[in-house]
């Protein structure tokens, strides 16, 4: 708490640009500047972070968000130190809902980087070259930090959720679980981890951030691993990791291990089914051979008589 009050974490916005939803978070008024509660910041803080380490321990991909000109800089220095994607300058619309042509864009990207590193630009005119240098810097202005995406973040951490709206809003339709830093003047609609806080102050910004990528780069460390033999798997937790984290942690490993032995059950008894159907066919024919080698011996027995 010490680190937030330095950072100033407490100050929200003017009195009169508070969002009314916001009212739980805030502590009181001082200069006609809202203070954020940060009894209650704190521990909504610790649940994010929690969240954040779980899902980079299960090898859970998040993308860092954060376009104003406070947070831009600190955003891709953080994601790049954690092995994240993120975006820093603009967001384009459909990023996440349209991915599949924002696709397109990054596979051109990486074709125009490719051509300018071989040299094969070079059979070009001076013109066409430099058609090509700024269609390669206007991409990579909006795509570098999600160019080596694999596909869809499995969480996004906002810095400012009203100013990334559009970001929270293409998340929420495709179900992705949203981490968000709410000040007094934007509303928590939508935002599944709330983390009260001012979302102006660089320092503010760089505690947040800088302690994402840090819990981030602890569950990869601790990232869970699976026994070569057996059904049951060893699960490697973070002592610093809360004790309710570790028990779902837990529990997650304990249905997988459930569901194997369910599939081993459902297999064996469906092996049990077929060797008997192949039992009881290969009796039929047996019997039904014996029937028609009795039924040929018939006829030759009358013959001789």
């Amino acid at each position: 708490m010490r680190e937030m009050l330095e950072a100033g974490v407490h100050f929200g916005h003017q009195t009169r640009f508070w969002h009314p939803k916001m009212r739980n978070y805030i502590f009181g008024a001082r200069s006609k500047t809202h203070i954020i509660n940060l009894e209650k910041t704190l521990p909504l803080f610790n649940d994010a972070m929690n969240f954040l380490g779980r899902l980079a321990q299960n090898g859970g991909n998040v993308m860092f968000v954060g376009t104003k000109r406070q947070a831009s800089d600190i955003v891709r220095e953080e994601a790049e130190r954690c092995g994240m994607s993120y975006v820093n300058h603009r967001w384009l619309g459909g990023m996440l809902t349209n991915y599949k042509t924002v696709k397109n864009s990054i596979d051109r990207l990486k074709k125009l980087e490719a051509m300018l590193a071989d040299g094969s630009v070079e059979r070009l005119n001076k013109k066409e070259m430099l058609g090509l240098e700024r269609e390669r810097v206007k991409l990579d202005r909006s795509l570098s930090g999600i160019k080596n995406m694999p596909g869809l973040p499995d969480a996004l951490f906002i810095v400012d959720v009203g100013h990334e709206n559009i970001a929270v809003s293409e998340a929420n339709k495709l179900k992705i679980p949203v981490v968000g830093i709410v000040d007094t003047n934007c509303k928590p609609n939508g935002v599944d981890y709330v983390i009260p806080g001012n979302d102006d102050a660089i320092r503010a910004i760089r505690l947040y951030t800088s302690t994402a990528a840090d819990v981030i780069l602890e569950g990869r460390a601790t990232s869970t691993t699976k026994l070569p033999e057996g059904d049951d798997e060893y699960v490697e937790v973070n002592d610093s990791i809360e004790p309710k984290a570790k028990a779902k942690v837990a529990k997650k490993a304990k249905k997988k291990t459930a569901k194997k032995a369910a599939a081993k059950k459902t297999a064996k008894k469906d092996e049990a089914v077929e060797a008997k159907a192949e039992v009881e066919a290969k009796a039929e024919t047996e019997v039904k051979a014996e029937t028609e080698v009795k039924a040929e011996a018939k006829p030759d027995s009358s013959e001789a008589e």
